[in-house]
């Protein structure tokens, strides 16, 4: 969306959010922000508070960055659409299926894509859509 500018990428979310408190017109991105803002009422607050665009969020301190999970779940919804990797569109269909939450079904996938993206970074390679559909596989077992 906007390569590697963070409060760019934030700031984005921001203005969906005050599009969405106005009813303005969305473009599809925006209408896809929308919707996972809506999923996550927890990160509402995010939005209601200036400061949040530099805002550091540590794991190490139990901190959830909700402009990455939300990311993920965008991240998530399009390689579904688009069925890329090959298969993953099916392996949500039947986690989907299994759990019959889609939220939980998406939240359980992206901590496979999570750990995919955080060991190619470690690895400083491309990730591996084998071992991320490995990955993905055995939610179903």
């Amino acid at each position: 969306m906007f390569g590697q500018n963070r409060e760019q990428l934030r700031q984005f979310y921001h203005d969906v959010w005050l599009k969405m408190q106005s009813s303005e017109a969305m473009s599809a991105l925006e209408q896809s922000i929308a919707q996972v803002i809506k999923m996550h009422p927890e990160y509402h607050a995010v939005f209601e508070k200036k400061g949040h665009l530099e805002q550091e969020y540590f794991v190490e301190a139990g901190d959830t960055n909700p402009y990455l999970h939300m990311g993920l779940h965008l991240s998530l919804h399009e390689q579904i659409s688009t069925d890329r990797p090959a298969g993953i569109r099916d392996v949500y269909q039947k986690l989907l299926t299994k759990t019959g939450d889609s939220h939980q079904t998406e939240h359980d996938m992206m901590e496979c894509l999570a750990e995919s993206l955080w060991q190619a970074q470690r690895d400083n390679q491309p990730p591996s859509e084998t071992r991320y559909l490995d990955a993905l596989n055995t939610l179903l077992t």
